[in-house]
């Protein structure tokens, strides 16, 4: 059935129907995988290495690859998804996850697992922002749509806390390649669930596609990232210098070239409101600090403290909850405190998170690991709800999907980021701590290598163990004091009051900014 959505025929507000929010809990299914499968192989790291004995780089890679595709492509995949239909492109992507997974489970080699990972990059780049920006279709209440981005955020930044931990159950009883499997039951039930519950919406263009920019923008962001990877965990070299003076090159010659381009994939004209830069600032941080620290913590929880593969899992079981529940009700905190305050104490309690893992010790107790991680998870689940709400509110619904594709550009991009930085400056303190130690160039392989010496391999296990919470103590600092700048930056960014004309569309009440009335567009359910 079509219908022609316009201000005529709106949704009163508050009258979203029971179908709607059937639809809702469907297009957190995707989200939920996409951000799980980013965090899902922390635990499975060590199983992998084990079956497939993956170099260090390869090891890397096998964390890093999908989440730079995702990067890369989010953007080009929101755009399209306002051409071609949201829907359509959010299944077919699932069909193409999908099929990725299944390769994945099965790779019989560390570069073909490299490979699936990097085609599951490609079909999760179709799902997140497609779901996103639908949510503004479906919902017209500003209060209703509020709650909805809370539900959509709580599964993303969830699926990021409890990847590990479904992962850590899952190899307690079965191969490491289950974590991939798990994906395909749900992405069945989205296949045939999402043409029922879910309306289709295609944005009116006649613009042609922008396919320098697609090439730009991913020709820029991989080399740049390989480049700032490779430096920090192996030092600078004349070629992986001139890889990321390349990639800043076409970084910058994309942003040219979008200034005149007649439908751009990305919008220069979003970041002259602060409101959005503040946003998305947040999302890239955030995310670099949580995925940093979530993958240098899961080796700690195994590797250093010698817990097993589900004990480790169960430990980060009160920071996925912690992220989950303060999600759903960011809404609800500024509301009461307001947006800049809940923005900034957010922050301060992803910062206090973070510095609290100085504590960590190779005998610390579990509590202090509990702690801390649930202050950041805390932390964590209201500012990210808190960036997709603004963002969504900076544009009208018909520019949603390319809006959203920048902002989980930022979210995803921020997540490599921080296994490339945070994961390879503790790779590179512990290769600087080797006292007289032979080191391998992972703890996992240096462990190994201390259990086939026998009872003289005991010291260099205890010292490669001290040399990697060494690691994870730079990398906590690191992560901290990005946070704390970060919160400092928005302080005095944040300081002039909001006024109805600026881009986040805040309300005079200082509630989380909505979305603008939606205009004629054409709407296919």
């Amino acid at each position: 059935m079509s219908t022609h959505l316009g201000p005529s025929n709106r949704q009163l507000p508050g009258t979203a129907d029971r179908r709607t929010w059937l639809g809702l809990a469907v297009l957190t299914l995707p989200v939920f995988l996409v951000s799980m499968d980013v965090s899902v192989l922390y635990l499975a790291i060590p199983s992998i290495t084990d079956a497939l004995a993956p170099s260090a780089a390869q090891q890397l890679w096998i964390l890093d690859i999908y989440g730079f595709l995702i990067a890369g492509l989010l953007i080009t995949m929101g755009n399209l998804g306002d051409r071609i239909g949201r829907r359509r492109i959010l299944l077919a992507g699932a069909a193409v996850f999908g099929l990725a997974s299944v390769l994945a489970a099965f790779a019989p080699t560390a570069g073909i697992l490299i490979a699936a990972r990097a085609l599951m990059g490609i079909g999760g780049a179709t799902l997140m922002p497609s779901s996103l920006s639908l949510i503004a279709n479906m919902f017209s209440d500003n209060r209703e749509r509020g709650r909805a981005i809370g539900v959509w955020t709580a599964a993303f930044a969830g699926g990021a806390a409890v990847g590990p931990v479904i992962g850590g159950v899952l190899l307690h009883h079965f191969w490491w390649g289950s974590v991939f499997l798990i994906n395909v039951p749900v992405l069945a039930a989205l296949l045939i669930l999402g043409p029922r519950l879910i309306p289709e919406y295609k944005a009116p263009t006649s613009a042609r596609f922008d396919v320098l920019g697609v090439v730009l923008s991913m020709a820029g962001i991989l080399p740049l990232v390989y480049a700032v990877k490779t430096v920090a965990s192996e030092g600078a070299d004349a070629g992986v210098i001139v890889v990321g003076l390349v990639g800043a090159a076409l970084l910058v010659g994309f942003v040219v070239q979008q200034r005149h381009s007649a439908a751009p994939l990305l919008d220069l004209k979003l970041f002259r409101s602060a409101p959005f830069v503040g946003a998305i600032t947040v999302a890239l941080v955030g995310m670099m600090a949580l995925g940093g620290m979530s993958y240098l913590t899961g080796v700690y929880l195994q590797s250093v403290m010698g817990h097993d593969v589900l004990a480790a899992a169960m430990a980060g079981l009160p920071m996925a909850v912690a992220v989950a529940v303060f999600s759903i009700g960011a809404s609800r905190v500024a509301s009461m405190v307001g947006t800049r305050t809940a923005f900034l104490g957010s922050i301060a309690l992803a910062a206090t998170g973070n510095f609290g893992l100085l504590a960590l010790t190779t005998s610390s107790p579990i509590w202090v690991y509990l702690v801390f991680t649930s202050i950041a998870g805390i932390g964590y689940g209201i500012q990210f709800s808190l960036v997709s709400v603004v963002i969504i509110g900076a544009v009208p619904p018909e520019r949603s999907g390319s809006a959203s594709g920048i902002s989980e550009t930022s979210f995803e991009l921020g997540n490599a980021l921080g296994l490339a930085l945070f994961g390879s400056l503790a790779t590179l303190v512990f290769r600087g701590h080797r006292d007289g130690w032979s080191f391998g160039d992972t703890l996992g392989e240096t462990l190994h290598r201390a259990l086939e010496m026998g009872v003289q391999g005991d010291g260099l296990a205890s010292a490669a163990r001290q040399a990697y919470v060494d690691g994870m103590h730079a990398a906590s600092l690191a992560t901290g004091i990005s946070m704390t700048v970060l919160g400092v930056g928005l302080f005095f960014a944040m300081r002039n009051p909001v006024t109805p004309t600026d881009a986040d569309a805040q309300t005079s009440t200082d509630e989380p900014a909505v979305a603008a009335p939606l205009p004629s567009t054409e709407c296919t359910n």
